[in-house]
């Protein structure tokens, strides 16, 4: 008779897209940090440059840039919640897609519409992945309130902001993120 109380606990790599992408994150900073931000530049950062090797890892890699600690431990925290749930829903490979997805269209709007703007960090996958779970309840013939709502109120508060305040954050990225969330759910859910 084995007795329960005697259980090992068990950490677990539970969400393993998730957690990569967050600790690669941090890894890009520490190199960016010893390189006194030329590595972050070079490939962890999208902007208009000629065609290269480089500028294709720049197009994936500009999501795991970050400019610092503040701005990482800002996408990683919801990023960290919502990415299990959102792996454990669809699959680790799905997600992974949709992260590819988001940074190449993220990176190709700051190249041809911000052509003397860098663009790096998580947020527009973040805003993805906020309305993505807001998705999960889609259904055939059927709209989720809340959904909607999270739509109105992330995204509307996007739009606002790009229009009344001038600042160094992207919310096309942001509003790009938010709406390829809403497209990949209604696709992912759709196949259901």
């Amino acid at each position: 008779m084995s007795n329960s109380n005697n259980r090992k606990l068990v950490f677990t790599y539970n969400a393993p897209v998730t957690l990569t992408f967050a600790l690669a994150s941090l890894i890009v900073l520490g190199v960016g940090k010893l390189t006194n931000g030329y590595s972050t530049n070079m490939f962890f950062s999208v902007y208009r440059s000629p065609i290269s090797v480089a500028w294709f890892i720049r197009l994936f890699g500009h999501v795991l840039g970050h400019s610092n600690m503040t701005h990482l431990a800002g996408n990683m925290t919801l990023f960290l919640l919502l990415g299990p749930v959102l792996e454990d829903r669809y699959s680790s490979g799905t997600l992974l897609e949709a992260f590819g997805i988001v940074a190449v269209i993220s990176g190709l709007v700051n190249i041809i519409f911000f052509p003397g703007t860098a663009l790096l960090g998580a947020s527009g996958l973040v805003f993805m992945m906020i309305v993505l779970v807001s998705a999960a309840d889609l259904k055939k013939g059927e709209i989720p309130i809340s959904m909607i709502l999270v739509i109105l109120i992330y995204l509307g508060s996007e739009v606002w902001t790009m229009i009344t305040v001038k600042d160094n954050i992207s919310q096309i990225t942001h509003i790009i993120g938010g709406v390829s969330g809403a497209v990949i759910g209604g696709l992912l859910n759709s196949r259901k």
